[in-house]
């Protein structure tokens, strides 16, 4: 098992979104200078934000999780015969507490197949604990963990490993990307996969919005103390002296977008200085950060996006209630 924050005797920098600081405080500089405010929601996961997202993932009305759970335990045979029996890279991006990946490395195991496990997260902490983690379950499963961001990890994949990739995009993690920034990561996606290589990506679908709005304002607060958390990280990493408390969480449906669309509200006029930027930010009372969207589809959103971006759709994989799916996508010959 090995685990770099880069792939080493490589002549590429480390990419801007992890480098020491400068990104961070360039795009909160940014952000709080817009109009309507902003923060990148990537940088709601560092190591605190990773453990509390993984405690969201545990809420009872959280259901992406439970309902993604049960897609790869019902549909593991059928997943794991599509993906063939050559040798393959099984390569994860964000791969969280690795629950659902375990049971898909298990049932890989068990059938024989030859293939090396490659988690990309943006969070060193996260990577760390996956990787001990998987170590402590699969010994002797090849592990080569990177520490950067998706399309750097996917970008030095391309250049250094020409075998077969199955990459894996668990979770609802596609929805935190705006439409553009989706049809552009998906032809990145594309762009570093060989023909007839593999993607199996989880989309939430659209569905009654009570069910969605409780699940991103749940009655433990999680969630809330989740978004907050980029403030605080604001406050460690960038020299910030927001006051955590005079922020308060908000989180609704915008039915036109089709995304839960995720606030830090002011409760007050109060200036914020960080260090980092050199720089004080004003809020005016009730003024909102606009901290996180996440975006809902149809089955018809994704033929369109696999069409524009080079898939195919292989198969859709879903719950007992349609509330999510696992769709697994062949990249198309050209």
């Amino acid at each position: 098992m090995s685990f770099i924050s880069f792939p080493a005797g490589e002549n590429m920098a480390l990419p801007p979104s992890t480098a020491s600081g400068g990104r961070f405080a360039d795009d909160v500089r940014s952000g709080l200078a817009a109009t309507p405010k902003y923060l990148p929601c990537k940088y709601l996961y560092d190591g605190v934000g990773s453990r509390l997202f993984q405690e969201i993932m545990e809420l009872e009305e959280y259901y992406p999780t439970r309902c993604e759970l049960e897609i790869i335990t019902r549909h593991q045979a059928d997943i794991i015969r599509l993906m063939g029996r050559g040798a393959f890279n099984l390569v994860e991006l964000g791969a969280g507490d690795g629950v659902k990946t375990k049971i898909l490395l298990s049932a890989c195991l068990a059938k024989g197949l030859k293939f090396q496990y490659v988690p990309i997260d943006i969070s060193t902490t996260a990577l760390e604990e996956l990787t001990g983690a998987i170590q402590g379950s699969f010994c002797g499963l090849t592990v080569q963990g990177l520490a950067t961001d998706y399309f750097a990890g996917l970008q030095w994949l391309a250049r250094m490993n020409h075998g077969r990739n199955v990459v894996l995009f668990l979770g609802s993690n596609i929805g935190n990307f705006t439409p553009a920034e989706t049809q552009a990561f998906l032809s990145s996606l594309r762009g570093a996969l060989k023909d007839g290589d593999l993607a199996l990506i989880g989309f939430d679908l659209k569905k009654d919005i009570e069910t969605l709005r409780r699940a991103y304002n749940d009655s433990r607060g999680v969630t809330a103390r989740f978004n907050r958390n980029i403030l605080r990280r604001i406050n460690d990493d960038l020299g910030g002296d927001f006051a955590l408390e005079q922020f308060t969480y908000y989180s609704t449906y915008n039915p036109c977008s089709g995304a839960m669309e995720s606030f830090l509200i002011s409760r007050k006029k109060q200036t914020a200085y960080v260090e980092a930027c050199g720089q004080r930010f004003f809020f005016g009372q009730w003024e909102a950060i606009h901290t996180e969207s996440s975006y809902k589809f149809q089955e018809r959103d994704l033929a369109r996006l696999a069409q524009a971006s080079g898939f195919e759709i292989v198969a859709n994989f879903y719950d007992s209630r349609r509330f999510f799916t696992d769709s697994l996508w062949q990249a198309a010959g050209r």
